[in-house]
């Protein structure tokens, strides 16, 4: 959690007046962005669980990352990628305010369809999660933005020092939950490493389809599939691991697979887009 924390206040310190210009200066991007975030990425998790007929928890768990909002390094990739970076950090904060209440709704719908199709019920605690995504999200969100408002030179200190270390940590988060959960995920691998392979390459393909029917510029279609593809792995951990939500181990294994996947898959996109030019 304290990851989380860390990782929501430095997308708040960048947020600046660039941020929010690009809401009124590419309304479409916008737009698009977040439907292939809210809608189509859920959309493609619950279908692809449905056709591997994934287990209860990993059917939860694949959803609950599809659910999250933007990562932090998105902003990093797209810049790798030469894409729009200002749009990148707009995309991630304005996903990180709607999936407050889309998540908990999503997931609520999901785990209903688990415990009508199986005898397995997982219990969500609607409040107690959208209390603990203010807290872990907008507060610390709206924390760093302020900062910046006020201390825009130590602001951006801060920030280019949590950019350093914001991949790693997360890395080590995932690190140390396969640590901890090494034979189960060895023994799920096959099953939970294709469906979130088969997520992040469909959400790819489709936000490039959605941002190329928008008629964007190479650059935003760029920073849209971005967007899309890389989600808030710290986040899916923190819910499905909180004792206060699912405390569960099973359910934040999806998200752990997607994280080790998101940034090699990804990276290959960055790499073969810079060989094509």
């Amino acid at each position: 959690m304290p990851i989380l924390i860390a990782l929501m206040f430095l997308l708040g310190t960048e947020l600046n007046k660039n941020a929010f210009i690009n809401v009124a200066l590419h309304p479409k991007a916008v737009i698009l962005g977040m439907t292939g975030q809210i809608i189509i990425l859920p959309a493609f998790a619950f279908v692809i669980a449905w056709l591997l007929n994934m287990p209860s928890a990993y059917f939860m768990g694949l959803v609950l990352i599809a659910c999250c909002p933007g990562g932090s390094s998105s902003n990093v990739f797209s810049m790798l990628a030469k894409g729009d970076v200002a749009l990148s950090v707009t995309l991630t904060a304005i996903s990180s305010i709607i999936t407050l209440f889309t998540l908990p709704l999503i997931m609520e719908l999901t785990s209903r369809f688990v415990a009508h199709n199986t005898e397995i019920t997982i219990e969500l605690p609607v409040a107690r999660l959208l209390i603990q995504n203010i807290v872990l999200l907008f507060v610390p969100l709206l924390a760093g933005w302020l900062f910046r408002w006020k201390y825009p030179g130590p602001a951006v200190k801060t920030a280019n020092a949590l950019n350093k270390i914001a991949f790693p940590a997360l890395m080590l988060l995932a690190l140390l939950f396969f640590l901890q959960y090494t034979q189960e995920i060895i023994d799920n691998f096959a099953l939970t490493g294709t469906a979130c392979g088969m997520l992040i390459v469909a959400s790819m393909l489709g936000s490039s389809i959605l941002a190329r029917i928008g008629r964007l510029t190479s650059a935003i279609r760029r920073t849209i599939v971005i967007e899309v593809g890389m989600q808030n792995a710290a986040q899916a951990i923190a819910i499905a691991t909180s004792p206060f939500i699912f405390n569960s181990g099973e359910i934040a294994i999806p998200a752990i697979i997607y994280a080790l996947l998101m940034n090699v898959i990804l990276l290959l996109y960055i790499l073969k887009f810079k060989q094509s030019k």
